[in-house]
């Protein structure tokens, strides 16, 4: 569930100024709408990358992601994801508004892309009642399962509250009508560990494939 009206404007001017902008970072800013809607109108572009945002190469590191297990159980770190093209979204599993629709739209943009330019999914939880099971039922219904390799990423508010924070997403404290108001971004990192380019949902599949496959198809 996104955050509401108010509260995603706060986020978006926040994420505007304190994420996506960024020393030395290019701003690629542009009238995104859902897949299967006309084509946008784009504004203004930089480094050759279409996110909402984008950085140079080099110039913005991926925070950290440490300390968390995945779906598996396993212990997780971005770090050990370099070499490969990531991207980080933050989902509730048991979402039935925004995270759906987001995840649906990520499978979408990395179907046509050859395997090899596919990105590892990071889905970072923002509900602590997601469960190993909730979480691969989740990423199997959206279609996510299908396209690449992916870990989801779980824990309690006090281990995942790091994470948000240091990707700027806005987790409210109590969920209404049973889904968590969050930051719906998605951001793309590429193979030496630096964020590229960030989207806020609702996105363009296409812009996030021609993304996808300039990232994939070269040393960044």
């Amino acid at each position: 569930m996104a955050a509401p009206r108010s509260g995603r404007a706060r986020i978006a001017a926040a994420l505007s100024v304190a994420v996506l902008v960024g020393v030395g970072a290019g701003i690629g800013v542009r009238e995104l709408t859902a897949s299967g809607a006309s084509a946008p109108k784009v504004v203004s572009t930089r480094f050759g990358l279409y996110g909402e945002a984008v950085w140079a190469a080099g110039s913005r590191a991926a925070p950290a992601i440490e300390r968390l297990r995945d779906q598996t159980g396993r212990p997780f770190s971005l770090a050990s994801l370099r070499g490969r093209t990531v991207a980080i979204a933050f989902f509730d599993s048991f979402c039935h508004q925004e995270c759906p629709l987001e995840g649906r739209a990520l499978a979408l943009a990395e179907r046509s892309l050859p395997a090899a330019q596919r990105p590892v999914l990071v889905a970072v939880s923002v509900d602590t009642l997601d469960t190993p099971a909730s979480a691969a039922a989740a990423a199997r219904a959206w279609g996510l399962t299908a396209v690449a390799p992916w870990h989801w990423l779980l824990g309690t508010r006090r281990q995942l509250a790091p994470i948000w924070a240091a990707y700027h997403i806005y987790v409210a404290a109590r969920p209404v009508n049973g889904d968590i108001a969050h930051t719906e971004a998605l951001y793309l990192i590429d193979r030496r560990g630096y964020e590229r380019a960030a989207y806020l949902w609702p996105f363009a599949s296409r812009f996030v494939t021609m993304d996808l496959r300039t990232l994939g198809a070269r040393r960044a």
